[in-house]
């Protein structure tokens, strides 16, 4: 691993807390009777954690040296990674079924996760561009939780947070460019997660 990037590990584990403050609301705090939370929820839920699980034991898998059990934690995700992208399915189609304009945070979600994935995959024996692909594809997961950390914590309007967390992530992109930079490294994976965000932003505020 890239000695700038060793402890990329540890900002992955970020997404724990996060997850659990923007999750707490309105699912994690009906434990156990989940009375309100349909059997999609659930499922979608665990799908995303296991997910997630993987993301963050990567990196430190390999700062280890454990390339072998990194490999086979790889190959796992060629069957989780699908059943990911499927578990957004029944809530694109009912939010698609009703006309709400949310089915845009789903949707672009699930696309730019399988962009970011196939990259990831196909550039997977050149390590710097795998890697840097697979940062992309967490900075995603910031999407959904911090979305709800700031509507339903810190009361902020649809509008204002989202586009708070699209500039939160131009400025983490922006800082890896800059790192790579300086360190001579192919920055090239970085500029292309951007311009998908651009895009992301640029959708949310025509449709909002």
């Amino acid at each position: 691993m890239e000695k700038a990037y060793k402890n990329l590990g540890y900002f992955f584990l970020l997404l724990v807390p996060l997850a659990f403050l923007g999750f707490y609301k309105r699912y994690l705090s009906q434990f156990p009777e989940f009375q309100e939370t349909t059997t999609y929820i659930h499922i979608h839920t665990a799908i995303a954690s296991i997910w997630l699980f993987m993301l963050i034991i990567q990196p430190f898998l390999i700062r280890n040296r454990k390339y072998k059990q990194h490999r086979i934690v790889g190959r796992i995700s060629y069957f989780v990674f699908p059943l990911l992208i499927l578990s957004f399915i029944p809530g694109i189609m009912r939010m698609a079924s009703s006309g709400s304009p949310n089915l845009f945070f789903p949707l672009s979600d699930a696309i730019m996760l399988i962009i970011l994935y196939s990259l990831a995959i196909y550039h997977r024996k050149n390590v710097a561009k795998h890697m840097r692909y697979m940062i992309g594809i967490a900075l995603v997961f910031l999407d959904p939780t911090l979305g709800r950390i700031g509507v339903l914590l810190l009361k902020l309007s649809d509008n204002v947070n989202q586009n708070a967390l699209c500039v939160l992530i131009y400025l983490i992109l922006i800082s890896l460019i800059l790192l790579d930079r300086k360190n001579e490294k192919d920055y090239q994976p970085y500029l292309l997660i951007l311009s998908l965000w651009i895009i992301h932003q640029i959708t949310f505020n025509l449709i909002f």
